[in-house]
């Protein structure tokens, strides 16, 4: 039984590992676009739905910002 929760342990691993790593960078613009809107006070739900991406993305996008500087 240890074994086999293992082995679905590791593939939940592998499992993430790829699709992080399957990740389609994101364009400098498109970040910066969201940066703008949030700045606007725009929301998340509403950035993600005007830019066509999802709220995760935005998410990130924003919390990637807060330790370093967007350009305008």
């Amino acid at each position: 039984m240890l074994t086999v929760l293992g082995g679905v342990a590791q593939f939940e691993r592998e499992g993430i590992a790829k699709a992080k790593s399957g990740r389609k960078p994101i364009a400098p613009e498109r970040q910066q676009q969201v940066a703008r809107l949030a700045a606007e006070g725009a929301t998340k739900t509403s950035i993600a739905r005007q830019l066509g991406m999802g709220e995760a993305t935005v998410s990130r996008i924003l919390g990637a910002g807060k330790g370093s500087t967007v350009a305008s």
